[in-house]
């Protein structure tokens, strides 16, 4: 399984971006998809995460300001970020879980400027 993710880059406090994360390969349902984030020196944390089953979770930092959409037919995972805070700075990673393992993607950049 592979996870290809796009989408990152540099905004300002306020802005917006989205994100948007590919599955490929042999994937068995039911699966979760997700979001972690990371910076230097703190651990991995769970962003938002979806089951297969449709209900989706938000770590208590963006709920309301981040949305998790999946497209389960194109095993895609999309993340749409609003009302970002340069608190939000850090590098995004997609994970795809299923039968146990789970996948990563390679990471992106996102820099919320203040």
């Amino acid at each position: 399984v592979q996870l290809q993710a796009s989408g990152g880059g540099l905004v300002q406090t306020g802005g917006s971006l989205g994100l948007s994360c590919a599955a490929s390969g042999s994937i068995f349902r039911p699966t979760a998809m997700g979001w972690s984030r990371q910076v230097p020196g703190k651990e991995r944390e769970v962003v938002a995460q979806s089951g297969d089953f449709g209900n989706t979770d938000y770590a208590d930092s963006v709920k309301g300001r981040f949305t998790l959409s999946r497209d389960n037919a194109k095993n895609t995972v999309y993340l749409q970020m609003n009302s970002l805070k340069p608190e939000d700075t850090a590098v995004y990673y997609c994970w795809l879980r299923s039968r146990g393992t789970d996948y990563w993607g390679q990471g992106t950049l996102v820099t919320v400027s203040s």
